[in-house]
């Protein structure tokens, strides 16, 4: 009686599992041929997941593929590195919280597998440092593709509550300030990943850089997007430059 109660929440957590790669299956097994591939991964992969989230993955993953072959594309499942990179992009679909970021997932895999001037251990390489950004910071790397005044304007206006720059005065109250460290710290942090280069005033006269008199650093005038940056945007489709 005793073995038969501790092995019950053992093969409850098991049945649910199983029902929940089951329906997992179903719901990818629908969209025609990017779904069937997810679904070659749901046992292993994606247990106990937000199969919603998963299902709209694999409807934007099909749009990228459609255009390439089928039966490429699943030659390369023989590639480990290809499985590798497929499996981090369905973790992260399966945490994500927007449509916007299983866009840039969908077409970062759809990139990887298209592109011959990047291998796959290179898209998983940008695939990590996608998941380390917020959709914000995402949004901020790409006004810094086109930061002049007046330019790239259908962008700016779609996200203008994003990019409205916060400058605190002395009066300011805490909020501000505290909006003002946030919104610095998503530029640090494109920066610190060498998505951003960091640019510093320079002194007319000398042509030194400038300090800071307050906190003794460079002076900061602002950023500019790196080669890395350029090629993460490219990746998840969020801009139209050729490749070099």
């Amino acid at each position: 009686m005793s073995t038969n109660s501790t092995n019950e929440p053992t093969q409850l957590q098991t049945n649910n599992i199983d029902y929940v790669t089951s329906a997992a299956k179903a719901v990818l097994g629908m969209v025609p041929f990017a779904g069937s591939l997810l679904a070659e991964l749901a046992g292993s992969v994606i247990p106990n997941q937000r199969i919603d989230r998963l299902s709209k993955f694999a409807i934007q993953l099909e749009a990228r593929l459609a255009t390439l072959d089928q039966a490429f594309v699943r030659a390369q499942l023989t590639d480990e590195n290809f499985t590798d990179l497929l499996e981090d992009g369905v973790r992260q679909a399966a945490r994500s919280l927007s449509d916007e970021r299983r866009q840039y997932l969908a077409a970062l895999l759809g990139n990887g597998i298209s592109s011959d001037a990047i291998s796959f251990a290179e898209s998983k390489h940008i695939l990590r440092i996608l998941g380390e950004l917020t959709d914000v910071e995402v949004i901020w790397l790409r006004f810094y593709l086109n930061p002049e005044i007046g330019g790239d304007n259908e962008f700016r206006k779609k996200n203008d509550i994003t990019l409205k720059p916060i400058a605190p005065s002395m009066g300011s109250g805490q909020g501000i300030i505290d909006s003002h460290a946030l919104q610095s710290s998503y530029k640090e942090h494109l920066s610190a990943l060498g998505l951003l280069s960091p640019r510093y005033e320079i002194d007319s006269r000398t042509k030194q850089p400038i300090f800071d008199s307050r906190s003794g650093n460079l002076k900061l005038k602002g950023y500019e997007i790196t080669s890395l940056g350029r090629l993460l945007l490219r990746q998840i489709a969020l801009t139209s430059e050729p490749s070099a």
